[in-house]
């Protein structure tokens, strides 16, 4: 196996509360909840803490303990593990200047603190399938033993929401091993528990605990939390103690079997990815070794009467859920990139229930309810990751399980369904959307103002149906099937796209046929899908032209930016208040995701296998940055391209795994499937 990224910082950034506050580490239970926190082991957002449930799997998400604070009596000193930031400005108390080092074990982050001459370690990692996190202490050296002390500290609250306790109480019950917790008649009750040590209940609420990423996004930055527990254990030299809390009563406290559990899950993670592709596998960069276990972070399981196993992909971490366009877009990278195929089926196969009116949902509401059809590109990506997989597997009984589902979307499509989503008669392309309603991926939208208006035919939109039409007519002929109608629709499609050439600009309108606009001339990136996709409706020079002018207005150092500088509206950076980062979302911010497509339409075009991975590399890099072992969301547009927006963002780390295993392979990117 070759080496792993080896994510690990020293004092230079553990003491330095600026640099250690702003890295955030994250751990999952592959069914939508986490962990995360900062390496300062201080909370700077809303979403940090040492259990976030997903009490309907995998959403409701509910902010169950906060932080574990911790104090050690070691050689007739006192010792502060935890760091805590008030609202008052004060930092109190200051454990992140004993820290001598952090790093990532696979994706369990690691602290080491030096305490006078003793050294405790300290692990952080979640049960797989449970709404269980394990803290373990590690006293790996001393001249003694040491006393610790922990106080818990717990809340109950939607994890998009901050609390204010007021004459709030919780009913905090003593039992074996440690405390239950219910936080009001009703609620589902969690529990604190310790195998060796004592526990002793309280009731006490630690109010203003300040969260500086919430300042910086212009929103509530204070909460309250409940000291509900203290804790005490004693460390010998070499032994370890863990804590355990949990939604489950039952969940065994062994630590080091639980331990093993996740690493031996990490290591079949790797296997996967090495016996599926093991030419490559030499020749990987180490920080790709690391986004294999962050693909594995994002796949969830959600269970349907049907589907019993079905699985599902949380866009991102810490705020989104399972999201219909991000799923199927980060589907291939996420799966069949890491030798996951058999999770492929199971999210396709979940998804498929989902169909209504030739559309999959956008989004699934976290509080509950019905998913929310609003997108236009949540379908059609389903087709391009049916095709990536049946191109995987030849899994023929899948295809013809799943085929008349994606009849009925192409049938949808031409008979036309919500929001004027249908085919254009004279020129076979795919119009979508009306006033104050946005289906693209650029979906910013500020009350009735849609920031990207891009109601018409947009570029990828079409490049889509093509592609899908090109996807289903292969099909067809593979099950011997009638297919000359999707054909003689694709070829229509094929020959109109040239509508979109811009010959002033010598590039493609983002969006064509706009109300009150016309043809949309603005340079972003979505042109680059009409060469990136198996099927391109571009001429060879056209190609080449679309890759060029990407490269040299809208391509930085971690993805595409969404709007090309000096375009109108064009914004740098990405901050401040909801309204401010809602309208720089998709004018000028770059995307991650978006590198994968262009580093494949530039190998498409140049056939340079090197100089198409190095596109990806510093971004692959980015590991070691913001979220640890993982990818952001987005990053602003003018250097040094900071990053913004969600730590871990699923189709980030899909379409570099993605394109990086296509390129390395040297794939031919046209399609298989097209071409029976």
């Amino acid at each position: 196996m070759a080496e792993q990224a080896e994510i690990q910082f020293g004092r230079e950034i553990c003491g330095d509360l600026a640099a250690s506050g702003s890295r955030e580490w994250l751990v999952t239970n592959g069914i939508g909840g986490f962990a995360s926190g900062t390496v300062a082991g201080s909370a700077a957002r809303r979403y940090h803490g040492l259990l976030i449930a997903a009490l309907a799997p995998p959403l409701g998400r509910t902010q169950l303990v906060a932080a574990m604070d911790e104090t050690v009596h070691y050689s007739e000193t006192r010792f502060s593990l935890a760091t805590h930031c008030w609202a008052s400005g004060g930092v109190d108390p200051e454990g992140f200047l004993n820290i001598e080092s952090f790093h990532l074990e696979g994706t369990k982050p690691v602290w080491t603190f030096a305490l006078a001459d003793a050294l405790v370690e300290k692990r952080v990692w979640m049960r797989q399938g449970e709404n269980t996190t394990f803290i373990e202490y590690t006293l790996v050296r001393g001249s003694s033993a040491l006393e610790m002390e922990l106080k818990a500290l717990v809340n109950y609250r939607d994890f998009h929401f901050l609390t204010q306790a007021g004459d709030w109480r919780m009913k905090i019950t003593l039992v074996e091993h440690g405390v239950k917790v219910q936080g009001f008649d009703g609620a589902v009750p969690f529990y604190l528990m310790n195998a060796t040590g004592t526990c002793e209940p309280h009731h006490e609420w630690y109010s203003a605990c300040y969260l500086a990423e919430e300042t910086a996004r212009g929103l509530d930055d204070h909460e309250d939390h409940l000291f509900v527990a203290l804790f005490r254990a004693k460390l010998e030299v070499g032994s370890k103690v863990t804590f355990v809390v949990t939604t489950e009563a039952g969940t065994s406290l062994d630590g080091e079997t639980a331990r093993a559990e996740r690493s031996n899950h990490e290591v079949k993670l790797f296997q996967a990815w090495q016996e599926k592709f093991e030419a490559l596998a030499d020749n990987a960069p180490s920080w790709l070794w690391q986004l294999i276990l962050a693909a594995d972070q994002f796949i969830v399981k959600r269970s349907l009467p049907l589907e019993p196993d079905g699985r599902s992909i949380i866009a991102g971490y810490h705020w989104f859920g399972d999201w219909g366009r991000d799923t199927m877009i980060a589907l291939p990278g996420l799966t069949l990139a890491t030798g996951r195929a058999d999770v492929a089926k199971q999210i396709l196969l979940a998804f498929s229930r989902y169909v209504d009116g030739g559309m999959l949902p956008n989004s699934f509401p976290d509080a509950g309810g019905k998913p929310e059809y609003n997108t236009v590109d949540a379908a059609l990506w389903y087709f391009e990751s049916m095709r990536q997989y049946f191109e995987a597997t030849e899994d023929a009984v899948t295809l013809e399980k799943l085929f008349p589902v994606l009849a009925s979307i192409i049938d949808a499509h031409i008979a036309g369904t919500r929001y004027n989503i249908h085919v254009d008669p004279d020129d076979g392309l795919l119009y979508a959307g009306g006033p104050a309603v946005q289906l693209t991926w650029m979906d910013a939208k500020i009350g009735d103002w849609v920031v990207t208006p891009r109601a018409g035919k947009p570029v990828e939109i079409s490049a889509l149906w093509i592609n899908a039409l090109e996807t289903m007519a292969g099909f067809a002929r593979l099950l011997q099937g009638p297919g000359d109608a999707y054909e003689k629709l694709a070829a229509k499609a094929r020959k109109n796209f040239q509508r979109f050439w811009n010959a002033e600009r010598n590039c493609c309108f983002d969006v064509i046929d706009s109300p009150g606009i016309g043809n949309d001339a603005a340079l972003r990136p979505n042109q680059i899908f009409a060469v990136s996709l198996p099927v391109s409706p571009l001429a060879p020079e056209q190609q080449k032209a679309v890759v060029d002018i990407c490269a040299r207005r809208l391509v930085t150092s971690h993805g595409l930016r969404s709007l090309a500088p000096g375009e109108a509206g064009y914004t740098g950076h990405y901050r401040g208040s909801p309204r401010d980062r809602d309208s720089a979302y998709h004018q000028g911010t770059v995307w991650g995701w978006l590198l994968g497509p262009f580093a494949l339409a530039h190998y498409r075009v140049y056939r340079d296998r090197e100089a198409a991975k190095r596109f990806l590399e510093p971004l692959g890099r980015q590991i070691y940055s913001s979220g640890l072992g993982t990818l952001s969301e987005i990053f602003d547009g003018d250097a040094p391209f900071t990053p913004r927006g969600c730590i871990a963002q699923a189709w980030t780390v899909a379409e570099v795994l993605r394109a990086w295993k296509e390129i390395a392979g040297g794939k031919n990117l046209e399609s298989s499937i097209a071409r029976r």
